[in-house]
Protein backbone atom coordinates (compact mmCIF):
# COMPACT_ATOMS: atom_id res chain seq x y z
CA UNK A 1 0.00 0.00 0.00
CA UNK A 2 2.78 2.28 1.05
CA UNK A 3 5.01 2.03 -2.66
CA UNK A 4 1.50 2.18 -4.34
CA UNK A 5 0.95 5.41 -2.00
CA UNK A 6 4.11 6.84 -3.56
CA UNK A 7 3.83 5.56 -6.86
CA UNK A 8 0.94 7.69 -7.54
CA UNK A 9 2.61 11.09 -5.82
CA UNK A 10 5.82 10.64 -7.72
CA UNK A 11 3.05 10.53 -10.79
CA UNK A 12 1.53 14.04 -9.96
CA UNK A 13 2.84 16.99 -11.75
CA UNK A 14 4.57 19.58 -9.31
CA UNK A 15 5.52 22.38 -12.54
CA UNK A 16 4.53 25.80 -11.13
CA UNK A 17 2.24 25.84 -14.25
CA UNK A 18 0.48 22.39 -12.93
CA UNK A 19 0.01 23.46 -9.44
CA UNK A 20 -1.63 26.67 -10.86
CA UNK A 21 -3.85 24.86 -12.80
CA UNK A 22 -4.84 22.76 -10.30
CA UNK A 23 -5.36 25.18 -8.05
CA UNK A 24 -8.80 26.92 -6.78
CA UNK A 25 -10.36 29.99 -8.04
CA UNK A 26 -9.18 32.32 -5.00
CA UNK A 27 -5.79 30.96 -5.06
CA UNK A 28 -4.93 31.16 -8.50
CA UNK A 29 -6.01 35.09 -8.45
CA UNK A 30 -3.94 35.74 -5.26
CA UNK A 31 -0.97 34.23 -7.52
CA UNK A 32 -1.65 36.19 -10.87
CA UNK A 33 -1.91 39.36 -8.25
CA UNK A 34 1.29 38.32 -6.83
CA UNK A 35 3.39 37.74 -10.21
CA UNK A 36 1.74 40.82 -11.72
CA UNK A 37 2.88 43.02 -8.24
CA UNK A 38 6.28 41.63 -9.00
CA UNK A 39 6.91 42.34 -12.32
CA UNK A 40 5.31 45.84 -11.57
CA UNK A 41 7.91 46.09 -8.87
CA UNK A 42 10.76 44.82 -11.28
CA UNK A 43 9.94 47.78 -13.63
CA UNK A 44 9.71 50.07 -11.18
CA UNK A 45 13.25 49.04 -10.04
CA UNK A 46 14.85 49.00 -13.12
CA UNK A 47 12.99 52.45 -14.30
CA UNK A 48 14.39 53.66 -11.17
CA UNK A 49 18.35 52.90 -11.94
CA UNK A 50 18.16 54.31 -15.44
CA UNK A 51 16.75 57.59 -14.13
CA UNK A 52 19.02 57.85 -11.09
CA UNK A 53 22.10 57.34 -12.69
CA UNK A 54 20.96 59.96 -15.99
CA UNK A 55 20.18 62.38 -12.69
CA UNK A 56 23.29 61.77 -11.21
CA UNK A 57 25.46 62.19 -14.89
CA UNK A 58 23.53 65.49 -15.25
CA UNK A 59 24.31 66.43 -11.83
CA UNK A 60 27.92 65.91 -12.62
CA UNK A 61 27.64 67.99 -15.93
CA UNK A 62 26.20 70.56 -14.53
CA UNK A 63 28.12 71.16 -11.44
CA UNK A 64 31.06 71.56 -13.32
CA UNK A 65 29.60 73.93 -15.73
CA UNK A 66 27.88 76.45 -12.96
CA UNK A 67 31.37 76.17 -11.06
CA UNK A 68 33.75 77.17 -14.59
CA UNK A 69 32.68 80.72 -13.86
CA UNK A 70 31.06 81.23 -17.10
CA UNK A 71 28.46 84.32 -16.40
CA UNK A 72 25.08 82.78 -14.95
CA UNK A 73 22.44 84.20 -17.60
CA UNK A 74 25.19 82.48 -20.39
CA UNK A 75 24.28 79.52 -18.76
CA UNK A 76 20.79 80.16 -18.24
CA UNK A 77 20.30 80.76 -22.13
CA UNK A 78 22.32 77.41 -22.79
CA UNK A 79 20.06 75.75 -19.99
CA UNK A 80 16.64 76.61 -22.00
CA UNK A 81 13.13 75.58 -21.20
CA UNK A 82 14.60 72.29 -20.97
CA UNK A 83 16.98 71.36 -17.99
CA UNK A 84 18.13 68.41 -17.01
CA UNK A 85 18.54 67.08 -13.96
CA UNK A 86 17.41 68.38 -10.13
CA UNK A 87 20.20 70.89 -9.82
CA UNK A 88 19.76 72.13 -13.26
CA UNK A 89 15.83 72.62 -12.90
CA UNK A 90 16.62 74.35 -9.63
CA UNK A 91 18.84 76.74 -10.89
CA UNK A 92 16.52 77.43 -14.22
CA UNK A 93 13.55 78.10 -12.28
CA UNK A 94 15.47 80.19 -9.75
CA UNK A 95 17.15 82.72 -13.44
CA UNK A 96 13.66 82.54 -14.34
CA UNK A 97 12.78 84.35 -11.94
CA UNK A 98 15.66 86.33 -11.12
CA UNK A 99 14.81 87.64 -14.51
CA UNK A 100 10.88 88.86 -14.10
CA UNK A 101 11.81 90.14 -10.72
CA UNK A 102 13.55 93.47 -12.78
CA UNK A 103 11.78 96.40 -14.12
CA UNK A 104 12.03 97.59 -17.54
CA UNK A 105 14.40 100.11 -16.26
CA UNK A 106 17.09 97.59 -15.11
CA UNK A 107 15.86 98.00 -11.28
CA UNK A 108 14.80 94.73 -9.01
CA UNK A 109 11.30 94.49 -7.95
CA UNK A 110 11.22 94.40 -3.80
CA UNK A 111 11.03 90.92 -2.18
CA UNK A 112 12.72 89.24 -5.37
CA UNK A 113 14.94 87.52 -3.00
CA UNK A 114 11.75 85.58 -1.33
CA UNK A 115 10.22 84.70 -4.47
CA UNK A 116 13.20 83.48 -6.02
CA UNK A 117 13.36 81.38 -2.57
CA UNK A 118 10.27 79.97 -2.95
CA UNK A 119 10.61 79.08 -6.99
CA UNK A 120 13.76 76.92 -6.26
CA UNK A 121 11.54 75.75 -3.35
CA UNK A 122 8.84 74.52 -5.78
CA UNK A 123 11.79 73.16 -8.49
CA UNK A 124 12.92 71.22 -5.45
CA UNK A 125 9.62 69.29 -4.44
CA UNK A 126 8.51 68.65 -7.87
CA UNK A 127 12.00 66.98 -8.67
CA UNK A 128 11.86 65.12 -5.43
CA UNK A 129 8.14 63.89 -6.26
CA UNK A 130 9.66 63.27 -9.36
CA UNK A 131 12.51 61.14 -7.91
CA UNK A 132 10.23 59.02 -5.15
CA UNK A 133 7.35 58.26 -7.90
CA UNK A 134 6.57 54.46 -7.60
CA UNK A 135 8.70 54.31 -4.36
CA UNK A 136 5.22 54.11 -2.33
CA UNK A 137 4.13 51.14 -4.39
CA UNK A 138 7.66 49.19 -3.42
CA UNK A 139 6.71 49.61 -0.13
CA UNK A 140 2.86 48.74 -0.74
CA UNK A 141 4.30 45.37 -2.41
CA UNK A 142 6.85 44.91 0.45
CA UNK A 143 4.33 44.77 3.06
CA UNK A 144 1.54 43.56 2.16
CA UNK A 145 2.34 40.78 -0.41
CA UNK A 146 3.50 38.04 2.22
CA UNK A 147 0.12 38.49 4.34
CA UNK A 148 -2.01 38.15 0.57
CA UNK A 149 0.27 34.85 -0.02
CA UNK A 150 -0.41 33.61 3.64
CA UNK A 151 -4.24 34.57 2.46
CA UNK A 152 -3.93 32.25 -0.31
CA UNK A 153 -1.67 29.19 1.50
CA UNK A 154 -4.26 29.48 4.22
CA UNK A 155 -7.36 29.00 1.92
CA UNK A 156 -5.25 26.80 -0.33
CA UNK A 157 -5.05 24.15 2.91
CA UNK A 158 -8.32 24.75 3.74
CA UNK A 159 -9.49 23.36 0.41
CA UNK A 160 -7.06 20.46 1.18
CA UNK A 161 -8.82 19.39 4.07
CA UNK A 162 -12.11 19.72 2.35
CA UNK A 163 -10.49 17.29 -0.54
CA UNK A 164 -9.25 14.76 2.11
CA UNK A 165 -12.57 14.51 4.10
CA UNK A 166 -14.21 14.30 0.46
CA UNK A 167 -11.45 11.31 -0.30
CA UNK A 168 -11.70 9.87 3.19
CA UNK A 169 -8.11 9.36 2.56
CA UNK A 170 -5.03 11.11 4.09
CA UNK A 171 -2.25 9.35 1.89
CA UNK A 172 0.77 11.57 0.35
CA UNK A 173 -1.03 11.07 -2.90
CA UNK A 174 -4.31 13.43 -2.00
CA UNK A 175 -2.40 15.67 0.38
CA UNK A 176 0.58 16.17 -1.18
CA UNK A 177 -1.12 18.71 -4.43
CA UNK A 178 -3.41 20.86 -2.10
CA UNK A 179 0.07 21.35 -0.03
CA UNK A 180 1.88 22.56 -2.69
CA UNK A 181 -0.27 24.65 -4.25
CA UNK A 182 -1.29 26.35 -0.63
CA UNK A 183 2.42 26.90 -0.09
CA UNK A 184 3.07 28.24 -3.50
CA UNK A 185 1.20 30.95 -2.75
CA UNK A 186 3.28 32.07 0.30
CA UNK A 187 6.86 31.24 -2.22
CA UNK A 188 5.06 33.84 -4.72
CA UNK A 189 4.41 36.41 -1.83
CA UNK A 190 8.04 36.29 -0.45
CA UNK A 191 9.11 36.40 -4.00
CA UNK A 192 7.66 39.71 -4.51
CA UNK A 193 7.93 41.51 -0.88
CA UNK A 194 11.86 40.83 -0.75
CA UNK A 195 12.98 42.32 -3.76
CA UNK A 196 10.49 45.30 -2.92
CA UNK A 197 11.35 45.89 0.54
CA UNK A 198 15.45 45.90 -0.48
CA UNK A 199 15.47 47.84 -3.56
CA UNK A 200 12.67 50.21 -1.53
CA UNK A 201 15.71 50.75 0.94
CA UNK A 202 18.45 51.25 -1.78
CA UNK A 203 17.15 53.45 -3.53
CA UNK A 204 14.92 56.05 -1.07
CA UNK A 205 18.60 56.11 0.09
CA UNK A 206 19.86 56.86 -3.75
CA UNK A 207 17.00 59.58 -4.02
CA UNK A 208 18.09 60.72 -1.06
CA UNK A 209 21.15 61.66 -1.80
CA UNK A 210 20.87 63.14 -4.89
CA UNK A 211 18.09 65.43 -3.44
CA UNK A 212 20.59 66.35 -0.87
CA UNK A 213 23.16 67.61 -3.31
CA UNK A 214 20.49 69.60 -5.17
CA UNK A 215 19.08 71.41 -1.82
CA UNK A 216 23.23 71.74 -1.22
CA UNK A 217 23.08 73.60 -4.57
CA UNK A 218 20.00 75.68 -4.08
CA UNK A 219 21.34 77.49 -1.14
CA UNK A 220 24.67 78.00 -2.60
CA UNK A 221 23.31 79.28 -5.65
CA UNK A 222 20.78 81.92 -3.64
CA UNK A 223 23.65 82.52 -1.59
CA UNK A 224 25.41 84.14 -4.73
CA UNK A 225 21.73 85.67 -6.08
CA UNK A 226 21.99 87.25 -2.72
CA UNK A 227 25.26 89.00 -3.29
CA UNK A 228 24.03 90.23 -6.37
CA UNK A 229 20.83 91.92 -5.06
CA UNK A 230 22.96 93.20 -2.43
CA UNK A 231 25.16 95.12 -5.01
Amino acid sequence: MANDTLAMAQEIDFSFLALFLRATLTVKLVMILLIVASFWSWAIIIQKHIDYRRARAAEANFDQAFWSGEPLDELFDQVGAAPEGPSETVFAAGMLEWRRSHRDDGGLIAGAQSRIDRSMDVAIAKEADSLTSGLSFLATVGSTAPFVGLFGTVWGIMNAFIEISQQQSTNLAVVAPGIAEALMATGLGLFAAVPAVVFFNKLSTDSDRIMSGTEAFADEFSTILSRQLDN
